[in-house]
């Protein structure tokens, strides 16, 4: 048999994970969003232009995932896409001013939401705690991928 869940990182990571998604969707669900979709203005705020590939591999979701986020976002005028001056084949995604003011706002509460986690911390424990994390991430990505 496997190990018991009460000793399983995977468990305590998701459960904290999940507690954090839902915080954050509260918080950003006043100005018209979702979490996905404040991620990715939270990107396109911060790198205007980007590609939708980039934006995916940012968001950490699927290509088939941000075409989505991205074709809602811009039904709802929050983003523009054009294509770039230079690649005809490649779409720039901007904020619409309308997306900036939803961003706006939606940043505002989630970065209360990281904030209040953050608060919790010494910056030496949010030191560790990324360090521990990241541990976390080296041995994973050594995992093979069948």
């Amino acid at each position: 048999m496997g190990m018991p869940l009460e000793e399983r990182l995977g468990a305590d990571i998701k459960r904290v994970e999940h507690e954090l998604m839902a915080v954050k969707q509260a918080a950003v669900r006043p100005a018209g969003l979702t979490v996905a979709q404040y991620s990715a203005l939270l990107v396109l705020a911060e790198q205007p232009g980007v590609s939708a590939a980039e934006l995916a591999r940012r968001c950490r979701v699927t290509p088939q995932t941000m075409t989505t986020i991205l074709r809602n976002l811009e039904a709802a005028d929050l983003i523009r896409r054009e294509p770039h001056e230079l690649h005809r084949n490649v779409l720039e995604t901007r904020l619409t001013e309308a997306g900036r003011k939803a961003f706006e706002a939606a940043d505002e509460r989630a970065s209360a939401v990281e904030r209040a986690l953050a608060a919790e911390f010494s910056e030496q424990e949010r030191d560790q705690l990324r360090a521990l994390l990241g541990r976390c991430s080296k041995v994973l990505n050594s995992q093979p991928r069948d």
